[in-house]
C-alpha cells in the first residue's frame, strides 16, 4: 500500500490504550516497523475521537473564489496574457462539449503546478469544516470554473484531470500532515514552532487558524483527537546512472542522490476512510536535465480485511497513485487507480514477509514524443492505459531488509502522435540498520520506456535508465 522504510530504535508497539467503545489499533505496517508511540498519543483517549467541526461556507467560498481571482488578475493586469481577456460570452461558449481540447503547456506546469493549484480549492473547504468528499467536489468545481471561465482559450481536458485528481491527493495529504503536527499543541512546549511548520505544510489552514484567533493557542477537540503516526527516512548518498548506453557500471556517471520517504498511518481501526494510510517518495539528484527525479504518492481510498491465516493477514485495497519521473532518459507523469492484494506474514524475532500485487486503470498519462511539438511547448502525448504493480519485502530480525518494487504500465495516445507506450520500473534494495536510527542502503534499478508509433515515418524508440545507489539513511518517527 505504501513505500516507506523505517527501523525501530526501541520497543515495538502494536496497540495503544483505547476506550472500551473504541478500537484504536495500530498494526505493524506492511512497509515500516512502528516504534513506541509518541508521547502525545497517550493523551488521545481524553479527547472526543469523532469531533464535529463548524462548517464555514462563506469563508470557504471566499477563499475558493480568491484562488480563481488572484491568478486571473495577475495574468490580466501584470503579465497581460492575451488569453486573460475573458468575458461572460467565453464562459457560455465553453459550455459546449466540443469546446474542450488539450493544452500545450510544459510538462512540469501540467504535472506539478496544476495539482498544487487544485489543493488550494480543496483546502479552502477542508480547513473550513468540510469532509473529504465535499472538499473533493469543490476541487472539481474549481478546476471546471477555471477551465471554462478563467481564460479565453479552449478548456483543457488534461488540466481538469491534473488539477482535480492531483489537487485532491495533494490537498488531503497536506491536511492530514498539518493536523498531525498541530495535535502536539496540548501543552506550551514548542507550540509556536508547531504552528509555523503546520502553516508551511498547509498555508490555507494556517490562515484560517489565524483568522479564528487559534494560531499558537492550545488545540481544540478536532486536532486533539488526531491519532496518526508518521514515520520517515532521509537518505543521502551517491548514484551512478547511464541514460545513453544502458551500462551504468562501465559507461555511467556519478551524481549526488537524496531521498525522502515518509508514511502516514491513522491505524487500521477504520481502513474504509480515504487517506487513513498514504506514503510519499521524493528523489533528488543532479543530472544533465533534471533535479527532481521522482515523486510517487500511494494513498488508501478503501480497504477490507479478507481473512486471517495462521501467520498473516490478507487485505484488499483500492489505492490512488500519482507518479512523476524525470530523468536523463525520459520524463513521465500519470494518475491511476489500482486494486491491490496485500498479504502480511509475521515470524519470530522481528522477521516478516509482505507481498503486494495490484492492477488498475491509468486515468491519464503524459509520455514523451520526440516527433511532436503540440502548440508552443508541448513535446509529449496524453492518453489513458493500464497499470500493474508488485512489491515484496523481507525483514530479518528487525535489522536487515530487502525489498523489490516493480511499477509497469501500458498507455494509448489520444492526444498527440498515434502511438502506444510500455513502461517498466524496477528497484531492488537492501538496507541494514547499523546503529540506532542509522542505516546503510544499497540499491539497483532500471527504468525503461518504449514508444511504438503507428506511422512508419516515426521510428519506435526504447529509452533505458539503469542505475545503482549507495546511501546513508536516518529514520524519524513523529
Amino acid at each position: 500500500m505504501v513505500c516507506c522504510l523505517s527501523f525501530s530504535a526501541g520497543a515495538q508497539v502494536d496497540t495503544v490504550r483505547h476506550l472500551p467503545t473504541d478500537t484504536l489499533v495500530f498494526r505493524k505496517d506492511s512497509l515500516s516497523e512502528l516504534p513506541a508511540s509518541p508521547a502525545f498519543l497517550k493523551d488521545t483517549i481524553a479527547w472526543n475521537l469523532n469531533p464535529k467541526r463548524e462548517k464555514k461556507f462563506w469563508r470557504a467560498s471566499a477563499e475558493w473564489f480568491l484562488a480563481q481571482a488572484f491568478p486571473a488578475s495577475f495574468n490580466r493586469f501584470i503579465t497581460k496574457d492575451p488569453y486573460s481577456y475573458i468575458s461572460f460570452q467565453n464562459f457560455l461558449d465553453h459550455q459546449r462539449f466540443s469546446a474542450w481540447d488539450w493544452d500545450d503547456n510544459q510538462f512540469t506546469t501540467n504535472q506539478i503546478d496544476h495539482p498544487f493549484h487544485g489543493q488550494i480549492y480543496f483546502n479552502a473547504f477542508r480547513s473550513n469544516g468540510y469532509n473529504f468528499y465535499q472538499s473533493s467536489l469543490a476541487t472539481l468545481a474549481g478546476s471546471y470554473i477555471w477551465e471554462t471561465a478563467g481564460e479565453t482559450q479552449h478548456p483543457s481536458i488534461n488540466d481538469l484531470v491534473n488539477t482535480t485528481f492531483g489537487g485532491i491527493v495533494m490537498g488531503e495529504m497536506m491536511h492530514r500532515v498539518s493536523r498531525n503536527i498541530l495535535a502536539r499543541n496540548r501543552s506550551d512546549h514548542n507550540r509556536i514552532g508547531n504552528e509555523i511548520v503546520a502553516t508551511i505544510v498547509n498555508p490555507i489552514n494556517g490562515l484560517n487558524r489565524l483568522l479564528d484567533g487559534k494560531w499558537g493557542k492550545r488545540i481544540d477537540d478536532y486536532y486533539g483527537a488526531d491519532s496518526s503516526i508518521i514515520s520517515a527516512e532521509v537518505d543521502v548518498g551517491i548514484r551512478r546512472f547511464d541514460a545513453k548506453e544502458g551500462d551504468f557500471l562501465n559507461e555511467g556517471k556519478n551524481a549526488f542522490y537524496g531521498r525522502l520517504r515518509f508514511r502516514y498511518s491513522n491505524g487500521d481501526h477504520n481502513y474504509k476512510r480515504p487517506f487513513d494510510q498514504f506514503s510519499v517518495n521524493l528523489e533528488l539528484g543532479n543530472g544533465d536535465s533534471s533535479f527532481i527525479n521522482a515523486v510517487n504518492v500511494h494513498a488508501l481510498l478503501y480497504g477490507a480485511k479478507f481473512f486471517k491465516s495462521q501467520k498473516g493477514d490478507h487485505y484488499g485495497t483500492l489505492n490512488a497513485h500519482y507518479d512523476f519521473y524525470n530523468n536523463d532518459a525520459f520524463f513521465y507523469g500519470a494518475q491511476s487507480l489500482n486494486y491491490n492484494w496485500l498479504s502480511e506474514f509475521k515470524y519470530k524475532k522481528g522477521s516478516r514477509l509482505n507481498l503486494s500485487v495490484g492492477a488498475g486503470a491509468v486515468i491519464l498519462a503524459a509520455v514523451p514524443d520526440p516527433y511532436l511539438l503540440y502548440g508552443a511547448s508541448r513535446n509529449y502525448n496524453y492518453g489513458p492505459g493500464a497499470s500493474y504493480r508488485f512489491r515484496g519485502e523481507l525483514m530479518l530480525f528487525n535489522r536487515f531488509m530487502i525489498n523489490a518494487d516493480y511499477n509497469g504500465g501500458v498507455f494509448f495516445t489520444i492526444s498527440g502522435t498515434d502511438s502506444y507506450y510500455i513502461l517498466h520500473g524496477l528497484n531492488v534494495e537492501g538496507s541494514l540498520r547499523v546503529w540506532k536510527r542509522w542505516s546503510i542502503n544499497l540499491s539497483s534499478g532500471y527504468f525503461n520506456l518504449q514508444g511504438h508509433f503507428k506511422d512508419h515515418q516515426y521510428p519506435d524508440f526504447n529509452r533505458e535508465y539503469p542505475y545503482g545507489r549507495l546511501s546513508v539513511g536516518y529514520n524519524i518517527f513523529f
